[in-house]
């Protein structure tokens, strides 16, 4: 079993930037592959990165391409998502999902452990 705790949530201003983490129980982090996930009110769960078991693969969103990094310390069994130039359009309730397999960043009903979310707000 897997416990996922996502801290570091906010409210910024467009062209802000945040940095979430995830927080990982469990003896076995480092067999996951994870990913970020957001979802807007009114709006379907969306993919937003990926990152395989030892962070040697990153996925992301065209949205999010060259704005956000998601990375990994294995050691800390603990994975971020640093967001930089955050626009209104990022604002929703960020999960991290853990994959046992991995292979299917994109797809939700892949991951096998959510976490409960942190909100992020950008203003304009």
């Amino acid at each position: 079993q897997v416990q996922l705790v996502e801290s570091g949530g906010g409210s910024v201003q467009a062209g802000g930037s945040l940095r979430l983490s995830c927080a990982a129980s469990g003896r076995t982090f480092s067999t996951y592959a994870m990913g970020w996930f957001r979802q807007a009110p009114g709006k379907e769960r969306e993919f937003v990165a990926g990152i395989s078991r030892l962070g040697g693969s990153t996925y992301y969103a065209d949205s999010v391409q060259g704005r956000f990094t998601i990375s990994r310390d294995n050691a800390k069994n603990t994975v971020y998502l640093q967001m930089n130039s955050l626009k209104p359009e990022d604002t929703a309730v960020y999960y991290c999902g853990a994959d046992r397999y991995g292979g299917s960043y994109r797809l939700a009903d892949e991951y096998d452990y959510w976490g409960q979310g942190t909100q992020v707000t950008v203003s304009s």
